[in-house]
């Protein structure tokens, strides 16, 4: 069963960032964490959010370029997996 909410520690290693990052991105407000006893913790929900604002335009642009050559050499193979 998946977990519903990440701990700082887990999403520190999801971003590639360090524990105090993430706290210091809680404390900004560019993360929405909740508070359980000493820790906080972060909705998978939110995840989608998070991940978009910390990967740069230069990001996504490289890995639309990655996607569109994947589809153009791939994209009859991804169909017949799609398929199964």
């Amino acid at each position: 069963m998946e977990k519903k909410y990440l701990t700082t520690t887990e999403l520190a290693k999801l971003l590639g960032i360090s524990r105090i990052a993430v706290f210091k991105k809680i404390k900004s407000g560019k993360i929405k964490a909740k508070k359980k006893g000493r820790n906080f913790v972060i909705k998978r929900t939110e995840l989608g959010d998070i991940l978009d604002e910390s990967i740069t335009e230069k990001r996504k642009a490289e890995i639309r370029e990655a996607v569109k050559k994947t589809v153009k050499e791939y994209g009859e193979t991804l169909k017949l997996l799609g398929k199964e």
